[in-house]
């Protein structure tokens, strides 16, 4: 499962950002460190279902009348402060939460209401641009620290017989969550001695630095859109980021109002009805909700997700089945699963995304939409739907 990571300084509104999307309950307050240790749980992308090419919906749980909802995990990681890579507010071990994470979800406090240590102040009174790039740059420099003081075994390697620089960085950086391929590309991309005993700190860096920006891409939330200058918002939308307008809030309250049954909405919707009775209190703040809404096209919560697959990571959604012409499995549930595969996958990846036994004895592929037979070097297609044959039971 794809794992997204929520970072940012305290009282940006991770927590409630967390709380919105999984509806799991946590510690939502106004004070440093509320989340200590990590909140892990699911949230889901949405992509549209390939039911919608049929007469009749799926039926699928994580199918809301076309709407496919495909489960990642989502880690909430406390609050980091400036010298969190030299350990200051416990931030070594935060940091540290990060590193499985495949793409990062930078919460920032588009109102200003917060100091860059995350303590309350004045709406408007601090620059949020100041945290635009706050968490790439601890998270580069929590990195290069592990590679110098990691780098006298690379030195020791290198004196011996057939060293490779690239297995001995893939060998370090694999806890980081950098693949060999990661690690060869980004040594391609730099300019470095050859004998390890003559790097510098900078080498160093920048390696940090390229390794970080490969295996942990960031999408900046500009969270409490609903309570900041606009001008705030626009100067983070003007900023080099994937930049996302949220309510964290906004979208919690929808999705409390659902489970109460007097709301009707969807994650990702960009807007919504009241369906049930509501105080006057209530009815105007989902007003208020709805005004950000069809400013920004949704609370923004659904769509840094969706942005954090789909754009930073990109990935595909594809659907494995059984049945070609019912896109059913052994059951007779229409599009049982979703499988979400980096850009480029072929049949062969998703069988073994299916599991590795199905990938191991995989003979062939048909393109359940078009009924035909697909090569193993066919790259799958966003709403792709495969039925893999195979040996395995």
């Amino acid at each position: 499962m794809i794992s997204i990571a929520l970072a940012g300084k305290p009282n940006a509104g991770k927590s409630t950002f967390y709380k919105a999307a999984t509806l799991a309950e946590v510690d939502v307050a106004n004070y440093p460190f509320t989340t200590i240790d990590a909140n892990r749980g699911v949230s889901y992308v949405r992509t549209d279902c390939p039911c919608l090419e049929r007469n009749e919906r799926c039926g699928n749980e994580n199918c809301h009348d076309g709407k496919r909802y495909v489960p990642v995990e989502l880690l909430d990681v406390a609050g980091l402060v400036p010298g969190a890579h030299e350990g200051r507010g416990l931030g070594n071990q935060f940091l540290d939460e990060l590193t499985n994470a495949d793409a990062i979800v930078n919460v920032v406090d588009a109102s200003g209401g917060t100091n860059e240590e995350g303590e309350p102040v004045e709406v408007g009174s601090y620059d949020p641009v100041e945290e635009v790039n706050f968490i790439e740059e601890e998270m580069d420099q929590w990195l290069a620290g592990i590679i110098e003081r990691n780098w006298e075994g690379v030195e020791r390697q290198s004196r011996s017989p057939g060293f490779d620089i690239d297995d001995a960085l893939a060998e370090l950086l694999t806890g980081f969550g950098a693949t060999e391929h990661e690690v060869a590309a980004s040594l391609r991309e730099l300019d470095y001695p050859d004998d390890p005993q003559q790097w510098t700190d900078e080498h160093r860096e920048e390696l940090a630095r390229d390794i970080r920006a490969r295996t942990k891409p960031i999408i900046l939330v500009a969270n409490k859109a609903d309570v900041a200058p606009e001008e705030n918002v626009e100067r983070l939308r003007e900023t080099d980021k994937l930049v996302v307008p949220a309510t964290a809030e906004g979208e919690l309250a929808l999705r409390q109002g659902v489970e109460a049954g007097v709301v009707d909405y969807d994650p990702g919707d960009d807007d919504f009805d009241v369906v049930g009775d509501v105080s006057d209190q209530q009815k105007a703040g989902l007003e208020r909700i709805r005004t950000v809404m069809r400013e920004w096209g949704g609370t923004g919560v659904q769509q840094a997700l969706d942005s954090a697959v789909y754009d930073l990571l990109d990935r595909i959604t594809a659907y494995p089945v059984q049945n070609e012409s019912k896109w059913t499995d052994g059951q007779g549930n229409v599009l049982p699963d979703a499988f979400l595969l980096p850009r480029g996958s072929t049949p062969p990846d998703l069988a073994y995304a299916v599991h590795s036994d199905i990938g191991d004895s995989y003979l062939h592929a048909v393109n359940a939409k078009t009924d035909r037979d697909i090569g193993d070097s066919y790259e799958l297609e966003e709403g792709d739907v495969i039925k893999i044959v195979s040996t395995a039971k």
